[in-house]
């Protein structure tokens, strides 16, 4: 009861700001755009892009510069190395980390503003869900995040998870709702980690779980079933490895009844109170939700929405869909026709000139300090809410793929295979990465100029599998997990390239505009 009162007083004031934005997107956002630019304009990046001259939309692109991260990283690094007004005039108050495309990480900065805007948003998502589903926040409810903090920079700021940060930050008031404590997100070792949330989550009856990656939940509900005996154990006597809590030997024999009836411990059988899961049900996670039914029944489930490192960009506010409402009162946005994205002068689209069915390119602004930002994702305009659009995120852009977070770029894949190829001296002649997104894992197809021994196979697949860990910071996570499958690889017969290569050409492409793709697009079948 407290927690939804909670949310019903702050969420339907954010609710309604966004309605009213909806009736008028153009003005919205170019309000939004001036609140953003007016603070910074004394910013390194504000004079040198001439912030303080910016009145119109058309003066911004003028001004400023698309840039993927890269273009930001000589800013960031300023602001790592203890640099005040670079990109913002408010401080960084710590950098959420992610997979960049040279190897190196990314570093994005949070601000106290960015924060606040992407917990209203959070908020506004549960203030709707209510509407729907009024007993979902009746029970526990179990959030499954990643570390505050994963470690620090030179001078002590704090990179990690801003989910995470705001878990950790939540009113007690409104923690005591929340099944698994705060530190079990902290241990270092995945299997105790899981193992630790999914004692805590089964001990409790539980009406709401979220995350954002619909195989976490599945990761859980596989290691609740494979250490039933175990987690009934920890239960009944209050000892999860190094966490101690109250013994709960009335719930330990619920559950054993329930594995004496099912032979197995699954959310299903165990929480009667299930109303809503929350995750995200488009792109290629989309096929890992559909499977969430067998382990957690017929639960509706609704899109926590399109969101980033960079920027939470979407509301869903209906169950079983993707698509939700671009966040105008959170970012500035622009967008690149699909078709222009190789384009030297491409058309820039805002909000108000989007079209039904069309799929665009997103470009971000943001209150951390991103103006006109390249995510590299392509999103579909699926509706109108009032006159805001409705998108759905399909697919990484530009040589990247992303079967469950990972999002492995082509640069990760060169850097992997060139050490492999001087390790092991292999005589390469050609490769290609495709994701095997049932499976969760990548399919790799080698060519070589000559046999190897059988036995450097399986050496030389780990090792490739430890490279891509290396360049790859949330590959490695993906994998430690365990919601990355170890790549299988196929070594190819001799032609095997050359033949794919002339059936691509005949397929009408040109032969001197013909690449061969290193990797491919994750919606091609494994060639």
């Amino acid at each position: 009861m407290i927690l939804s009162t909670f949310v019903r007083f702050f969420g339907r004031r954010l609710a309604k700001q966004l309605d009213v934005a909806a009736l008028n997107p153009e003005a919205a956002q170019l309000s939004l755009l001036h609140s953003i630019l007016a603070p910074n304009a004394d910013t390194a990046f504000g004079r040198e892009h001439n912030f303080s001259y910016i009145k119109t939309a058309r003066d911004y692109y003028k001004c400023v510069p698309i840039r993927d991260y890269e273009g930001f990283r000589p800013y960031v690094d300023r602001i790592i190395a203890g640099e005040a007004g670079i990109l913002t005039n408010e401080l960084c108050t710590m950098l959420t980390l992610t997979s960049g495309t040279t190897g190196k990480p990314k570093y994005i900065p949070v601000t106290e503003t960015s924060e606040r805007l992407g917990s209203g948003l959070m908020k506004q998502w549960l203030y709707r869900s209510l509407l729907n589903h009024p007993q979902f926040l009746s029970r526990a409810i179990v959030g499954v995040v990643s570390p505050a903090v994963e470690g620090y920079t030179d001078l002590g700021m704090s990179y990690g998870s801003i989910s995470g940060r705001i878990y950790q930050r939540i009113p007690y008031i409104i923690k005591r709702s929340y099944a698994v404590p705060y530190e079990i997100f902290e241990l270092k070792d995945y299997d105790k980690r899981y193992f630790a949330i999914a004692c805590f989550a089964f001990m409790r009856q539980i009406s709401y779980i979220s995350t954002p990656n619909p195989s976490t939940l599945l990761r859980l509900a596989e290691v609740a079933n494979t250490y039933k005996e175990d987690i009934i154990r920890a239960i009944h006597d209050g000892t999860f490895g190094t966490k101690s809590t109250k013994p709960q030997p009335k719930r330990a024999k619920e559950l054993e009844k329930i594995v004496d009836r099912t032979n197995a411990l699954l959310p299903k059988d165990c929480w009667r109170h299930l109303q809503l899961i929350g995750c995200w049900t488009g792109g290629t996670v989309g096929i890992q939700a559909q499977k969430l039914e067998n382990y957690y029944g017929a639960v509706p489930i609704r899109d926590i929405g399109y969101l980033a490192s960079e920027a939470r960009i979407t509301l869903p506010y209906q169950d079983n869909t993707p698509s939700g409402i671009l966040a105008l009162n959170t970012n500035y946005y622009e967008f690149i026709p699909e078709e222009e994205l190789d384009s030297d002068n491409p058309t820039i689209l805002l909000t108000h000139e989007l079209e039904l069915g069309k799929c665009y390119s997103i470009l971000l602004t943001t209150t951390a300090g991103l103006y006109r930002y390249q995510i590299h994702d392509i999103i579909e305009v699926t509706g109108f809410y009032h006159k805001a659009p409705l998108l759905a995120f399909i697919r990484k852009s530009q040589d990247m793929t992303n079967i469950t977070g990972e999002k492995m770029h082509v640069n990760h894949i060169l850097m992997a295979m060139e050490t492999i190829r001087q390790k092991y001296n292999l005589p390469i002649v050609t490769y290609r990465f495709t994701p095997d997104i049932p499976n969760q894992r990548y399919n790799i197809n080698l060519e070589l100029t000559q046999a190897i021994q059988e036995n450097l196979l399986q050496q030389i697949i780990t090792a490739i599998d430890l490279q891509l860990c290396n360049v790859n910071c949330e590959y490695e996570q993906k994998r430690q997990s365990k919601r990355l499958h170890l790549p299988c690889l196929y070594i190819m017969p001799p032609g095997w390239s050359e033949a794919e290569t002339r059936k691509e050409i005949a397929n009408s492409k040109r032969n001197v505009q013909y690449k061969w793709k290193i990797l491919c697009p994750e919606n091609n079948k494994n060639l």
